[in-house]
C-alpha cells in the first residue's frame, strides 16, 4: 500500500480550522509525509503566510514563525542565512504570493534563495471572504466580481511557474494538484524533490499546488475538485517547468 495513506509523525494530530474539501490539509500531510521519510522534521523551520494557513505552524512538529502579509519569502530568507542547515519552507497562498507579496516572491527566485516554497494556488482569496485573487480564472464570480472576473479591467490570471521559469537561479519549478488520488500522489513527488534538493543544498525550489476552496467557490468538494480539471488545469497546465538537478549542468 502506497505510503501516502500514513499519518505523518511530523503532524500534530489535532482537528484543524480549515474548510471541508479545501486543498490545504491534504497539502499539509503531504509534506508531513515528505518530512518524515527524509528525516527532516527537527531541522525544519516553517515560514506560515498571512492567508487561510496563517496557522499551519499549529499543525506541523518543527520550528515556525509569522511573516507580514506577502513578506514570506524575505522571512524565509533571512532565516535561510542565518541559519544555513535547516530546511526553510516559506508556505503561501495566492493573495499571500502573487498580490502584496509579489516583489518578494520574484526577488527571491531571481536571487536562487535556497528555500522550498510551496505555493497553493485556489483562485481566490480563501481566509477574508472569497475576493478576486490574482489568479481568479476569468468569468470566474467573487464577492468583488459578481459579475465574473473581467480580463479587460483586471488582466489575466498570473500564471507563476511561468513567470519564474523566466528567471535563471531558480533550481526546481513544478506545477501539481491535488483533485484527486493520483494527482495527490504526484504533488507529494514533488514536494519531496524540492525538500530533498535543498537538504543537498541545492537553489530555489517552488512547487505550485492547485487546490479547492469549496466554501467561497459556492460549490461542495466533489464539485470543487472537478472544477479544479475542467477550468483550471486548462489554464494552469500541471507540468515540470525546471529541473536542474536532472540536467547535465545542474
Amino acid at each position: 500500500m502506497s505510503k501516502i495513506y500514513e499519518f505523518p509523525k511530523s503532524i500534530n494530530n489535532v482537528n484543524t480550522h480549515y474548510c471541508e474539501g479545501c486543498g490545504h490539509g491534504i497539502v499539509h500531510k503531504l509534506i508531513g509525509q515528505c518530512m518524515d521519510e527524509l528525516g527532516i522534521t527537527e531541522n525544519t523551520i516553517l515560514v506560515a503566510p498571512v492567508g487561510c494557513a496563517v496557522l499551519a505552524y499549529k499543525y506541523f512538529k518543527v520550528d515556525g514563525l509569522e511573516a507580514p502579509h506577502g513578506r514570506a519569502p524575505s522571512v524565509a530568507t533571512g532565516v535561510k542565512r542565518v541559519h544555513k542547515d535547516k530546511i526553510v519552507i516559506s508556505y503561501q497562498g495566492d493573495g499571500d504570493l502573487l498580490a502584496i507579496g509579489t516583489a518578494e516572491t520574484i526577488h527571491a527566485a531571481n536571487r536562487g534563495e535556497k528555500i522550498t516554497v510551496i505555493f497553493i494556488n485556489n483562485a481566490i482569496y480563501g481566509m477574508t471572504g472569497g475576493q478576486m485573487a490574482p489568479t481568479t480564472m476569468s468569468g470566474q464570480i467573487t464577492s468583488t466580481t459578481p459579475r465574473g472576473r473581467d480580463t479587460n479591467d483586471a488582466g489575466h490570471p498570473i500564471r507563476a511557474c511561468e513567470l519564474l521559469n523566466t528567471l535563471e537561479k531558480p533550481y526546481y519549478i513544478e506545477r501539481c494538484s491535488v483533485h484527486d488520488v493520483k494527482h495527490v500522489i504526484k504533488a507529494k513527488t514533488a514536494i519531496k524533490k524540492a525538500l530533498q534538493y535543498q537538504k543537498e543544498d541545492k537553489g530555489y525550489c517552488f512547487v505550485e499546488i492547485l487546490g479547492m476552496c469549496p466554501t467561497n467557490w459556492g460549490v461542495d468538494s466533489l464539485k470543487a475538485a472537478d472544477w479544479i480539471k475542467e477550468a483550471m488545469i486548462p489554464y494552469f497546465p500541471l507540468k515540470l517547468f525546471r529541473d536542474k538537478g536532472v540536467s547535465s549542468d545542474a
